[in-house]
């Protein structure tokens, strides 16, 4: 699992799993959440860095929610929908994924 696709902008499957867990743990009252949230994920996360990824998650629970995901269960579509308007960290390692599932 250490090679989780790095479509999230340099954020690894082990740190996404660290700041999955300190969301649940870290109540959202809690006045230095971000920056507790950020020490628990480590990796040199900074509070904006775990700020943004939070924002980033609502943003596709909303997008999910809303019905709007195209997908049929047991069919592959071959295209998705990407929202042009926001800047996408895409590296080799997502183009190499791309090709290795031979996706056209």
């Amino acid at each position: 699992m250490n090679k989780f696709p790095d479509v999230l902008c340099g954020w690894s499957w082990e740190e996404n799993k660290l700041f999955e867990l300190s969301l649940a743990v870290v109540d959202e009252r809690h006045p230095d959440r971000w920056e507790v949230v950020a020490a628990m994920v480590g990796g040199g996360k900074t509070a904006e860095d775990v700020h943004k990824h939070y924002v980033i998650l609502l943003e596709d629970l909303q997008f999910i929610e809303s019905g709007k995901l195209d997908h049929e269960l047991g069919e592959m579509q071959p295209w998705i929908q990407v929202d042009c308007t926001k800047s996408v960290c895409w590296t080799d390692d997502d183009n190499n994924l791309l090709v290795r599932l031979d996706i056209n």
